[in-house]
């Protein structure tokens, strides 16, 4: 297992987190994200809303490792978690009547974490 060098607590929680649920649950996804997360800040990454709206259908499950970015529109609604969301983005996806979750929430939701899709 890696080191986690990150410094933000919440961060390192988030990443211990993710790699119990992914030996409990035996769901890959998990630990892949939380080794996407576990990188650099600057290899971390920032996906804008435009790029999602090209990726995604209506009412599909999407998870970025990093920060979404309110650039571009989004028409149609879906479920994103994140670390980290802009303010704009967050207005824009909820005013497409989709939904911001945190890993946490996602992960209640789906512990397996079937039909959901790594954007980034």
């Amino acid at each position: 297992m890696k080191k986690v060098k990150a410094t933000n607590p919440e961060l390192i929680k988030l990443i211990r987190f993710l790699r119990k649920q992914s030996r409990e649950n035996k769901a890959n996804i998990w630990r892949e994200i939380a080794e996407r997360l576990a990188k650099p800040r600057r290899k971390r990454i920032a996906v804008n809303l435009s790029r999602l709206n090209r990726h995604t259908q209506k009412n599909e499950m999407v998870v970025v490792p990093g920060k979404v970015l309110g650039a571009g529109e989004i028409n149609h609604p879906v479920i994103v978690a994140a670390f980290a969301f802009s303010e704009k983005a967050k207005e824009k996806i909820k005013a497409a009547k989709g939904k911001c979750l945190s890993f946490i929430d996602l992960i209640k939701k789906n512990p397996k974490g079937s039909n959901v899709k790594i954007i980034g």
